[in-house]
């Protein structure tokens, strides 16, 4: 006996029972746990050297669907602080967020949604860009890279 389910949301989260009756045995029961994840992360490390071009691709290992079409945007994390440094909308430009001290200018969206840096400087060591993409409503999938500068 299998349970199919569809359009998996949030929702269907929880405890699941099959309960049958045997002849002569009685009846049997088994129970499983579902746990709907809303967001998929891969964590990546990427070597640079000072004062070069950084490029970091959204989702690496993402070879079965095509993300573009999806809206994502690109953060960095400031000291335990998420800051978003670029949105894209499907069609649309992409929307920079020069607020940033650190990134203002230095910021650039490549092709593939391939994040750009430049120049990378010293302290660029151990930050950590994160790429989001909400390719479901309640789905996000996601990758962190962490990054090491090195000097020559």
């Amino acid at each position: 006996w299998v349970l199919h389910l569809e359009n998996i949301t949030l929702s269907l989260s929880g405890q699941y029972e099959c309960t049958f009756a045997t002849y002569p045995y009685g009846t049997k029961a088994a129970k499983i746990q579902l746990t709907v994840k809303a967001e998929e992360e891969r964590h990546y490390l990427k070597k640079v050297w000072l004062k070069q071009t950084l490029e970091i691709p959204c989702l690496e290992d993402a070879t079965s669907e095509n993300f573009s079409t999806y809206p994502l945007k690109w953060l960095v994390d400031e000291n335990g602080r998420k800051e978003e440094l670029v949105t894209k909308e499907p069609s649309c430009p992409a929307v920079y967020r020069n607020s940033s001290m650190l990134y203002g200018q230095r910021v650039l969206l490549g092709l593939n949604n391939a994040l750009k840096v430049f120049p990378i400087k010293i302290t660029d060591d151990g930050r950590i860009f994160s790429c989001h993409v909400l390719y479901h409503p309640e789905r996000v999938q996601k990758s962190s890279t962490t990054v090491r500068v090195f000097g020559k």
